[in-house]
């Protein structure tokens, strides 16, 4: 399975999985394929800062998700949200020493 991924511009570490269809023939959609989301999705994603195109496959292992659990949603939803895990992230850690000032 072909997909693209794309990064939230409202959420660090928010993440789209869409598929990334071979050929199309809706110009409109090869240029933005973000319009085959529901608008509250799209509104709530923020603006859609493309990663990369991947090839998914049982096989494949991907970091933070199962993907099984990634291709099953892109098949029955036409997208996957991948949210950043809780307790990753902290805002007020104080930053390692070789990083302040940098």
């Amino acid at each position: 399975m072909h997909c693209s991924i794309y990064k939230s511009s409202k959420k660090d570490e928010m993440y789209m999985y869409i598929p990334r269809p071979v050929s199309s023939e809706n110009e409109a959609e090869r240029a933005d394929p973000l319009l085959a989301l529901p608008e509250a999705m799209r509104s709530a994603f923020g603006r859609a800062i493309f990663i990369m195109d991947l090839e998914l496959s049982e096989s494949r292992k991907l970091a933070r998700v199962n993907v099984l659990h990634v291709m099953d949603s892109i098949q029955n939803r036409g997208f996957f949200i991948q949210v950043p895990p809780e307790g990753l992230i902290n805002p007020n850690a104080v930053a390692p020493e070789g990083l302040r000032g940098a």
